[in-house]
């Protein structure tokens, strides 16, 4: 028996035992049928997050108790807004990823597919679980599987990102595990809600040790997201990646966003007590400081990978930055740009490798360096053709790199834009702000966005120029349509997020209102793990 909806438990079961399943059907002859049940999982997963945002939406906070033992002996697993908005994201960005290896990635490698239920197994259960300890687990789950996908393909490039990878991750894991040790020899629980509960009530000798632990983890996280100055891996490893593994790589990201955004409104909100807003000041100037080196990274990067790589930088420092305001409206905007950005940002890795296909290497810099020298460009002297035919497949590239263009920047008229426009426009006008006078901290986060999208702009156009227009020795590559596909789908969510603007903002604000006003979460959790109990006693 367990409490709850038993559908929050199936974006965790059916990757599971799709996984599983695909590891039995292990024949080249079997492959269309593993390609086949993956997409089909990954499918059905989007149609499970999209009733769980649903049920979410309407109000309701799920939680569902595994073996029907109550909060905080047991595992429960929570779904509510936040939850929910992180499910259906992630699997709709799994759903374009995974259609887009059909054309050749999923061969390159062994077990690409059971690998990615695995790692989907892994994010659904991170978003899901209401307790520290299965979120390690979940947490170990899921970068287990990123390691394979991110060798997934060979080649040392990926070898050695590979290597920097595994090593960077291992040392967050045992962060977390010191972490976690310190909080819970301090409470006495793993379970949120009830540490929620605690922290308030923790002696003032202890508190120290509550808050050392608490920074340990979010060390933890915080490298997982991105955060400077713990981001060196980061774009080299997304860079080395194939790109439908660099796509879903997007999403990891936002794990340690999520458990940051969610862990300090939580535990470290107004009701608090005496370390109400614990960290808060930190994220806001880490979160800048983020954006800064993505900044850089953009206008130095010659190759469009990386330029993707450092957009996700600058991508997870405006949601941290966001998060350390401690604003329901900055929140919400925070959350709308969190949405856009990982979808235009995965659409990019995908799109790199079609634009990228039909260039000679090191053409453009070798015609570069002969006119720097003085030498004449070698070209076929045509006088009555005018111009350069522009086919079909450039034009459909053309358009899907301007669309990745204008969210990644965050320009008008896509989704990009209204979410830094949110944004900016709760962080300018503070709500609890007396005589309406504008924080430094909201100058502060103008300047950095509006420098970041100038040099995100900047960059972008630079590399359409390069890849469009001034390759001299390029061919027009062959693009399947399962490869465009799930990039123009990416980038359709990006404009329906503009169209039907005023419906996702407002869901943002109610997810944004439920996060700071945490007392509705621990009651519902609490509640029931008491109600489990009387239960128990009946019986």
């Amino acid at each position: 028996m367990s409490g709850g909806s038993s559908l929050v438990v199936a974006p965790i079961v059916l990757p599971l035992l799709a996984g599983a399943g695909m590891l039995l059907l292990n024949g080249e002859r079997q492959r269309s049928i593993v390609a086949g049940l993956s997409v089909g999982a990954t499918l059905a997963l989007v149609c499970i997050a999209t009733i769980l945002l649903g049920i979410s939406d309407a109000g309701t906070r799920d939680v569902y108790r595994l073996g029907n033992w109550p909060a905080p002996f047991g595992i429960v697993l929570v779904l509510d807004r936040l939850s929910a908005l992180m499910l259906l994201l992630t699997n709709v960005l799994a759903l374009a990823s995974v259609v887009y290896s059909l054309a050749r990635w999923h061969r390159a490698g062994a077990h690409f597919h059971s690998l990615f239920q695995f790692l989907l197994m892994g994010l659904n259960g991170a978003f899901l679980t209401g307790d520290l300890f299965n979120l390690f687990v979940f947490f170990e789950l899921l970068l287990a599987a990123s390691y394979g996908l991110l060798l997934h393909g060979s080649g040392l490039a990926r070898v050695k990102a590979g290597l920097h990878y595994i090593v960077v991750n291992l040392a967050a894991s045992l962060l977390f595990l010191i972490g976690v040790s310190l909080i819970y020899g301090v409470t006495g629980t793993l379970n949120m809600a009830d540490l929620a509960a605690r922290v308030p009530a923790v002696a003032a000798e202890s508190r120290g040790l509550l808050e050392a632990g608490a920074g340990v983890l979010a060390v933890a996280f915080l490298l997982k997201a991105g955060m400077w100055p713990l981001n060196f891996w980061l774009p080299t490893a997304y860079a080395a990646a194939s790109p439908p593994v660099a796509s879903i790589f997007a999403i990891l990201t936002k794990v340690g966003v999520y458990v940051v955004l969610r862990l300090s409104l939580l535990l470290f909100g107004d009701d608090a007590g005496a370390s109400a807003g614990f960290g808060r000041e930190f994220l806001l100037f880490a979160g800048l400081a983020t954006i800064l080196f993505g900044t850089i990274g953009t206008l130095a990067s010659q190759d469009t990978a990386r330029l993707a790589g450092f957009s996700v930088l600058i991508s997870s420092g405006t949601v941290l930055a966001a998060t350390g305001f401690g604003q329901v409206g900055v929140t919400s905007g925070a959350l709308f740009y969190l949405v856009s950005s990982t979808l235009g940002i995965g659409a990019f890795f995908l799109l790199v490798e079609l634009i990228e296909r039909g260039r000679e290497p090191g053409a453009d810099m070798i015609a570069v360096t002969r006119e720097a020298y003085g030498e004449e460009v070698e070209t076929d002297e045509v006088e009555e053709d005018v111009g350069i035919a522009i086919v079909a497949t450039m034009a459909w590239l053309g358009i899907a790199f301007i669309g990745c263009a204008l969210v990644i920047a965050g320009l008008p008229p896509l989704s990009g834009f209204i979410a830094k426009f949110a944004l900016l426009a709760a962080a300018l006008h503070p709500a609890d702000q007396p005589g309406g006078a504008i924080p430094r901290s909201g100058w502060a986060l103008l300047a950095v966005l509006i420098l970041s999208g100038f040099a995100t702009l900047t960059a972008m156009a630079r590399a359409g120029i390069r890849i469009f227009w001034a390759s001299p020795d390029r061919t027009v590559p062959r693009v399947r349509m399962i490869e465009m596909a799930p990039i123009m789908f990416l980038l359709f969510i990006c404009a329906a997020q503009t169209v039907w603007a005023g419906p996702v903002i407002r869901f943002m604000q109610a997810t944004a209102q439920s996060l700071h006003a945490p007392a509705g979460y621990v009651s519902d959790v609490l509640q029931t793990a008491a109600e489990a109990s009387q239960q128990v006693e009946g019986k």
